[in-house]
């Protein structure tokens, strides 16, 4: 999504844009999903995760953060086969680590696009497989992106363009949840666990090169 909007309306009003259309997208996943949901563990990483995801929303109205973003994505891709070795041998995070986790995610989340996949990696590390994943991933979302959407509109970040954008992509995706469902009852675990994967890689790929363009004097 940042690949897209970025040349549309710049780089600065990109996470508030996407923090908005999110709670659509990610509303409309919980209806799909919810009798898959893990309530618990979401109540788990969102009272975690809070505080750190209000600070890392002000954070970044403050200061740009592409240092941080080449970290992050270098953090992911490593954290596809680390999580593959702690499961072969059968090592899982239980609830104290996951509320651990939350408390940097939270300042991750608050004040970057495409951390979402860093939660996707805690939460299948702490046991959570196919529509759990997708469900419980979605609740937390949704609440994580009220927390930031109301930072940013205390910030004056969130104008009628942001709002209006983040509206149209967020009514759009709406029916795209409904439809991966069907796809998701009909998949195999595995499979499953593995595109996943995939999206954790690429979106490290994509925070690194982002990193890259801005770090990297250019000519």
């Amino acid at each position: 999504m940042p690949l897209v909007l970025v040349p549309m309306v710049g780089a600065e009003p990109v996470v508030p844009i996407i923090a908005i259309s999110a709670i659509l997208t990610n509303l409309s996943r919980v209806v799909a999903y919810i009798s898959h949901a893990d309530r618990t563990r979401a109540g788990i990483v969102i009272a975690a995760a809070a505080l750190t995801t209000a600070i890392g929303a002000y954070g970044y109205t403050r200061l740009t953060n592409a240092g941080a973003a080449f970290v992050i994505g270098t953090m992911l891709i490593v954290s596809v086969p680390l999580r593959r070795i702690l499961r072969k041998r059968e090592v899982r995070i239980g609830n104290g680590g996951l509320a651990a986790g939350a408390v940097g995610y939270g300042v991750l989340v608050g004040g970057t696009s495409g951390s979402g996949v860093i939660l996707l990696s805690l939460l299948m590390a702490a046991g959570l497989e196919g529509g759990a994943v997708i469900a419980t991933d979605a609740m937390i979302s949704v609440a994580t992106g009220v927390i930031k959407i109301s930072v940013f509109g205390l910030a004056g970040v969130v104008t009628a363009q942001v709002l209006a954008f983040a509206l149209l992509i967020g009514l759009v995706a709406v029916p795209g949840a409904f439809l991966a469902k069907a796809f998701v009852a009909r998949m195999p675990v595995h499979i499953h666990a593995a595109i996943l994967d995939v999206a954790v890689i690429t979106g490290g790929g994509v925070m690194i090169a982002s990193a890259l363009r801005h770090l990297l004097p250019t000519e």
